[in-house]
């Protein structure tokens, strides 16, 4: 439960209370002005309820998933680079680093006849670079 009263939760949570009577202001408004004969009012007084309503809908669902979800590790537990831990921290502690496997795509002929595209080529070529430098970005393409 404390999840749910970090700084960013609690300024959800006022988010959440300001823009519901917000809303729920607006539509008593619309009411009022539908009552004294502008009958587009009508509609609109209906309308802002529906918005508090859907606020309401993604609050709770927003606190739904910080609940079921694991709770955060502590900042003095927090390794300072991925798959590392902590010298005194015991083995079975240590989370398992997440292994992603190469997408093995099978090769298909250049071309039909010999012939290249040059564009396609170029593409081929600009694609090997990046998977040959994973931590580069696209940016720092020579070519």
């Amino acid at each position: 439960m404390n999840r749910l009263w970090t700084p960013a939760w609690i300024a959800r949570h006022v988010a959440m209370v300001v823009l519901v009577t917000g809303f729920l202001a607006l539509g008593w408004w619309q009411v009022s002005r539908a009552a004294a004969g502008n009958a587009i009012s009508w509609g609109y007084a209906v309308e802002w309820p529906i918005f508090a309503c859907f606020v309401v809908f993604v609050w709770w669902r927003e606190v739904r998933h910080t609940l079921r979800g694991p709770a955060p590790a502590a900042p003095e537990e927090a390794s300072p680079a991925a798959g590392t831990r902590p010298a005194d921290a015991p083995e079975a502690a240590a989370p398992r680093p997440v292994v992603r496997r190469p997408v093995r795509v099978a090769r298909v002929p250049a071309a039909v006849g010999g012939v290249e595209d040059g564009d396609l080529a170029a593409y081929n070529h600009y694609l090997q670079w990046l998977n040959d430098n994973p931590g580069a970005k696209p940016g720092d393409y020579p070519g």
